[in-house]
């Protein structure tokens, strides 16, 4: 199946957002439509499955969530796009390891059209310019299909990332698109980066949507 809807969801809360994305990775069916869901969070810190408490560094008004992504601590808020790609992979013959490598690279792709030069770094996920880390993945497996996805940091807040150890690195300095005069918001951000997934993926069409979750979960 090569269909993919896109939906922009706006601004939800961490624990919402993780919830129906298990219910519908749960419900969906080998005929199911893929779906990726573009939003943003109000502040969290979230722990993935390998995260430990002596990354978080201190105590401040920021709830602190565990997730069953993979990864250590990062932060989410309000000015940062995230992108949950709700994918069957075994369907598309895609490895996790490949998958990872195509979304990084749509991420390039979307940085480049920007004029911004973005990399990998070898064992470290997620995307960096100038050593400063702009882009993060988080991925979870169930039944070969995939949840969890990217968070790009676009114009944020990123003081609070000076609570953390970013992705487990104690010092890994943090960017965003607006630090290169780019003023972009989240929701421009998605439609630029969308085309990028889109094509590293290979999917041969995509429709965007703006239904809320419950008419997505009776999609499945």
């Amino acid at each position: 199946m090569t269909r993919l809807n896109v939906y922009q969801l706006g601004q939800i809360d961490y624990a919402s957002s993780y919830i129906w994305q298990k219910e519908f990775t749960e419900h969906r069916r080998p005929d199911t439509v893929d779906q990726i869901w573009c939003l943003e969070h109000y502040p969290v810190y979230t722990l993935g499955l390998s995260g430990k408490s002596e990354h978080i560094l201190g105590q401040n008004h920021i709830p602190i969530v565990h997730s069953d992504r993979g990864g250590q601590v990062t932060y989410h808020g309000q000015g940062q796009l995230v992108i949950y790609l709700l994918l069957d992979l075994k369907r598309k013959g895609i490895s996790v390891k490949k998958y990872v490598n195509l979304l990084e690279q749509a991420i390039i792709c979307m940085l480049d059209a920007l004029q911004i030069s973005a990399n990998r770094k070898i064992g470290a996920p997620g995307v960096y310019v100038n050593e400063k880390k702009i882009a993060a993945l988080g991925v979870r497996i169930r039944k070969g299909c995939c949840y969890h996805g990217i968070s790009l940091n676009i114009d944020m807040d990123l003081s609070p990332y000076t609570g953390i150890n970013p992705c487990g690195y104690p010092g890994l300095a943090m960017t965003q698109i607006a630090d290169f005069g780019h003023k972009l918001n989240v929701t421009n951000a998605s439609l630029q980066l969308i085309p990028h997934i889109v094509e590293q993926l290979d999917y041969e069409n995509y429709s965007l949507q703006d239904n809320g979750y419950k008419e997505i979960l009776n999609s499945v």
